[in-house]
């Protein structure tokens, strides 16, 4: 799937970092593999949200610098496998996305699917998988926290929320952190908005969060809010300030 001469399947910020929040970035990049030819596509639909969660990534690496936490980043595009869905799920490798069809995941065989889930999914999750392992060798409890972004319209439905928490059933991260930003009175916060995390949309915080105990959150940042630097910065001031703030009310562990 991958040759010597491209990316690896993900990196990791700041391994070594002192906070117990570990970041993860499903959507980070628009990559396409050579061997998939750019999966049939032109190159202008690579840089639609449909193949990435724009300005989420730079988000990410702020927030990793600022906060002194590891951040782990998905290397390739959702449309070649979608990091934040099931690989048994019928969107984890999606034939059509926001009604454009993606040819190169047309009719694909199951050795194909598992071939990218292999070189891709499955190396994403265990350097995630790893990162926590890491905040917990050291003592304490790590906190999961998701970087995504969303397209302002979609379907002709305008979205206004500028920032929105998504969660399931655990409150130790998404209510203190939804308090937080709405106590600044300068954005429309979002709560399960524009989608919920207890359904499709929540893998990453399931399996990881969920599933294991560990306090987590999924941000979702409307893209034409990070859709420069100044931007990005932006957003890292503000959550890094909202997240400090959600450790301040979190039990030692």
């Amino acid at each position: 799937m991958l040759n010597d001469r491209e990316p690896p399947p993900f990196t990791v910020e700041n391994p070594d970092g002192a906070s117990p929040i570990v970041l993860a970035c499903d959507h980070a990049s628009n990559l396409v593999p050579r061997a998939l030819k750019g999966l049939g596509l032109v190159e202008r639909e690579l840089h639609r949200h449909i193949a990435w969660d724009q300005g989420a990534a730079e988000v990410t690496r702020g927030l990793s610098e600022r906060l002194d936490a590891t951040a782990v980043l998905a290397g390739y595009s959702r449309l070649v496998i979608d990091c934040n869905r099931s690989p048994e799920h019928e969107t984890s490798i999606a034939e059509v996305s926001d009604g454009t069809t993606v040819p190169g995941n047309v009719g694909i065989s199951e050795e194909a699917r598992m071939a990218r889930k292999r070189a891709l999914f499955d190396p994403y999750h265990d350097a995630l998988a790893g990162a926590l392992d890491r905040v917990r060798g050291r003592g304490r409890m790590p906190v999961l926290v998701a970087v995504h972004s969303f397209t302002p319209v979609l379907a002709g439905e305008p979205r206004p929320w500028q920032i929105s928490v998504l969660w399931g059933y655990d409150p130790r991260v998404p209510v203190p952190l939804l308090a937080a930003l709405r106590r600044r009175g300068d954005l429309e916060v979002g709560d399960n908005q524009p989608y919920s995390g207890r359904n499709r949309h929540g893998h990453t915080i399931k399996v990881h969060g969920s599933q294991t105990g560990t306090p987590h959150a999924l941000i979702e940042i409307r893209a034409d809010q990070v859709a420069d630097s100044n931007g990005a910065a932006r957003y890292v001031d503000i959550l890094a300030g909202a997240l400090q703030t959600v450790l301040t009310q979190l039990p030692a562990g």
